[in-house]
């Protein structure tokens, strides 16, 4: 069926159907009855593409994330995605494995579908092609990825990573930890440069001697920080605690030190970020910093919603917003 037979039915005009359809228009509630009933009879499906170019939006927003085999990413994008539907939008999931030209072709795709816009959890570099949306007139938000140049010039979500660092090396200090390690994250990555400040930080505030060789980096593939935990721990004078920069890295970290015999926390002590989800299952389980991720999530998405509302009524986006999310440090076995 299409909208002039839904019309002929009903008695009205397409335009009052149309007006039904947006629902931006007056029509009295005897009409839009009558209408409403015409479109259940006749079974009538809008064509989307259609609306979305007479109403200027398509109620759809694109997610960009670097896989969702990273464990850190199921949370977040549940947060995502249940607040977006409840109000009224869908979302497309796109991995992009970190690769700009992946993001380049997913982002052209997403424009000729009239994207209302974009939550980008993936991005690194320079990245032209995301950080130009915002001034193409796009909702964007940045999560947990973004540079400190970011920062007041486009939307973005994170949590205070600094803080992360220092309270997590603060933490094996109190009790009782003196030769305190980090397995670091590319520092590439702002969030996790920030995360190795903290931890230089809290060991300086304490008296502590930040060692750089008690620093290992992963730098991906070949069980690289696997190897690296080993050589480490292998050394005269061994760490007696490692703060993890994320929880993936921390369980590498704990699968080289079970390998290698030693006990968990009795011999040496294990702190991660993240509290995914099998954080509580490894044995021993896990203490970690939790950066709360549903929330993450549910923060980014009304983040988004608040541009997509603000540029619907003033035509322009508003000025950007910056949300910084508490953590909890989730005491369980592994530190002691």
């Amino acid at each position: 069926m299409n909208l002039k037979q839904v019309a002929a039915l009903a008695g009205v005009s397409v335009s009052t159907v149309s007006r039904v359809l947006n629902g931006k228009s007056y029509v009295n509630a005897e009409t839009r009855e009558i209408v409403l009933k015409a479109i259940r009879q006749t079974n009538y499906q809008p064509n989307a593409l259609a609306q979305s170019l007479k109403m200027g939006r398509s109620n759809t927003v694109c997610l960009m994330i670097p896989s969702i085999e990273n464990m850190m990413f199921p949370k977040l994008t549940r947060g995502i995605e249940d607040t977006l539907r409840r109000n009224g939008l869908t979302v497309f999931l796109c991995n992009t494995d970190e690769d700009a030209a992946v993001e380049k072709a997913y982002i052209e795709t997403m424009k000729m579908r009239w994207i209302d816009g974009f939550i980008v959890c993936s991005i690194a570099g320079e990245a032209a092609h995301i950080r130009g949306l915002r001034e193409e007139g796009y909702p964007l938000v940045l999560v947990n990825r973004f540079e400190e140049r970011d920062i007041g010039t486009i939307d973005t979500v994170a949590t205070d990573n600094f803080q992360v660092g220092y309270n997590a090396t603060r933490y094996l200090i109190r009790t009782g930890r003196k030769r305190i390690a980090l397995a670091q994250g590319t520092e590439d990555l702002l969030l996790y440069r920030e995360r190795g400040r903290g931890y230089r930080q809290a060991l300086e505030d304490n008296g502590f001697e930040c060692r750089e060789d008690r620093i290992i980096h992963d730098i991906g593939g070949n069980n690289s920080l696997y190897y690296q935990t080993k050589d480490l721990m292998s050394r005269q004078d061994p760490p007696d605690a490692i703060f993890c920069a994320s929880d993936p890295k921390a369980f590498v970290v704990m699968h080289a030190l079970h390998d290698l015999g030693l006990r968990i926390p009795e011999d040496v002590a294990v702190i991660g970020v993240d509290d995914v989800s099998m954080a509580s299952m490894v044995e021993p389980p896990l203490t970690t910093i939790s950066q709360h991720l549903y929330e993450m999530g549910v923060a980014a998405a009304n983040s988004l919603i608040r541009q997509i509302e603000y540029k619907e009524k003033n035509g322009v986006l508003p000025k950007p917003e910056r949300i910084i999310l508490n953590t909890d440090l989730i005491l369980r076995r592994s530190a002691g």
